[in-house]
């Protein structure tokens, strides 16, 4: 997820999904822990053990298989006991206040543990670098951590050190006020300068583990887009500019239009022929209001070495 913005949860977090016809006549719990990548399926059948998991607002058995357009509720307890040990790892700083830390994540660092992955993780490294000291709003599992970038995603990211600048920070997301720019590059060469993507996304009614224009279940979602340069006929690299923080957002509107990115194996090319690790995709701008000083502030990571080889590679492509 390029940017997706966390919301800040309740005790309980709630999860809601309505059921397309692909998924009629599944067994519930084997639907949802496919739906759910985080959660295994025997935490989901806990989960539907204890009342947590509704089919039309009516508890299910592990058993039940789902129908089409029923809706699917999961109440998933927020977690009792830290369990997320601090890490020495190596994480690029680009700025840090008593509010705030800026930082250039690399390419593999996945941001936030999940279920059964608690360990490697840019919450270990600020866990360790920080003390302790981050905002707890978004729960023990993401402490400090008010939006995301995929694994395999590079550039700027914001994490908070307390909660009145972590809900600071979070409004201005909410409202889309802050500035976020990333440089991709895709397949295929543009004719125009520039352009804008607007069409919902939601997840894939073929394949639940991938997002989707979705203009019937999706949610609404804005992707501009500048062309910096077409590389030899064949590839282009552009900026892209966010209005909304959907779940892989600028991967899914730019394989919309036919320039899935670089690399992406899930919504491009089955095959990527330069072998790299994921997207090319690059957070390189973010700007907002400073909680504290009430000014605008804006940050920059360079293009990653890949990035600006790959670059090259592709101008001298025959």
């Amino acid at each position: 997820m390029e940017d997706e913005i966390l919301k800040l949860p309740d005790e309980d977090v709630t999860l809601e999904y309505f059921v397309g016809e692909e998924g009629n006549g599944i067994r519930i719990d084997k639907y949802l822990s496919e739906l759910q990548s985080d959660l295994s399926r025997s935490y989901i059948q806990k989960l539907i053990e204890d009342k947590k998991i509704l089919m039309d607002e009516k508890p299910v058995k592990a058993g039940t298989k789902i129908k089409t357009g029923s809706n699917i509720t999961i109440i998933v307890p927020e977690p009792k006991e830290a369990e997320i040990v601090p890490e020495d790892l190596p994480i690029n700083i680009i700025y840090e206040d008593k509010d705030i830390i800026i930082i250039n994540k690399q390419k593999g660092l996945v941001v936030h543990p999940a279920a059964g992955h608690a360990s490697g993780t840019l919450v270990n490294a600020l866990l360790f670098h920080c003390k302790g000291e981050l905002s707890g709003i978004n729960g023990i599992l993401r402490p400090g951590i008010v939006h995301r970038i995929d694994r395999d995603t590079t550039g700027v990211l914001v994490a908070c050190k307390n909660d009145k600048a972590h809900q600071f920070i979070a409004e201005q997301l909410k409202v889309h006020s802050i500035k976020r720019r990333y440089q991709a590059i895709v397949y295929h060469t543009f004719r125009t300068d520039s352009g804008r993507v607007e069409a919902p996304i939601g997840r894939d009614p073929n394949d639940r583990k991938k997002m989707a224009v979705n203009h019937k279940h999706g949610k609404p979602a804005a992707t501009n887009y500048n062309v910096l340069e077409n590389l030899n006929h064949q590839y282009a690299h552009i900026e892209c500019s966010l209005e909304t923080g959907r779940t892989h957002q600028i991967r899914v509107h730019m394989a919309s239009i036919h320039h899935p990115l670089l690399g992406d194996t899930v919504y491009g090319p089955g095959k990527d022929p330069f072998h790299l690790e994921g997207q090319a995709l690059h957070a390189g701008i973010l700007g907002f209001i400073h909680p504290t000083t009430k000014e605008y502030v804006e940050f920059q990571a360079p293009l990653p070495d890949y990035f600006t080889e790959l670059l090259g590679k592709l101008r001298h492509k025959g």
